[in-house]
């Protein structure tokens, strides 16, 4: 982590990129680029600019963190750029979510009123 945060525990190497995922996916429109990625399998960047209406270079620079987190992955093809959802890093991702809170909201239905605080 980029900065030094005062922790119970030491974080883990796949807690650590968890959570870099987490934060990509945490900004708007990084989230609807996956959703858009996800959907169309594979986009070059004019594509995704085309659709977030936003300033190519801002939407390269919102590329570069989901490719850094591990979610997607980019390929060059001539003057453009090819990206798609990494399915390693999705695996990684749902895998992580599964396992993270293992003992919380177990499969039985929420009571209405909570016995939370």
């Amino acid at each position: 982590m980029s900065k030094d945060l005062p922790l119970i525990h030491e974080l883990s190497r796949d807690d650590i990129r968890l959570a870099a995922m987490l934060k990509a996916l945490g900004n708007p429109v990084r989230f609807r680029i996956m959703q858009h990625l996800a959907d169309r399998q594979m986009c070059i960047t004019g594509d995704i600019v085309a659709f977030t209406s936003l300033a190519q270079s801002t939407v390269s620079q919102h590329l570069k963190v989901l490719r850094e987190a591990g979610l997607i992955e980019g390929e060059i093809e001539g003057p453009a750029t090819c990206y798609c959802v990494s399915a390693e890093g999705l695996q990684f991702l749902k895998g992580q979510i599964e396992s993270w809170l293992p003992n919380c909201c177990q499969s039985e239905p929420r009571i209405a009123k909570s016995n939370c605080c």
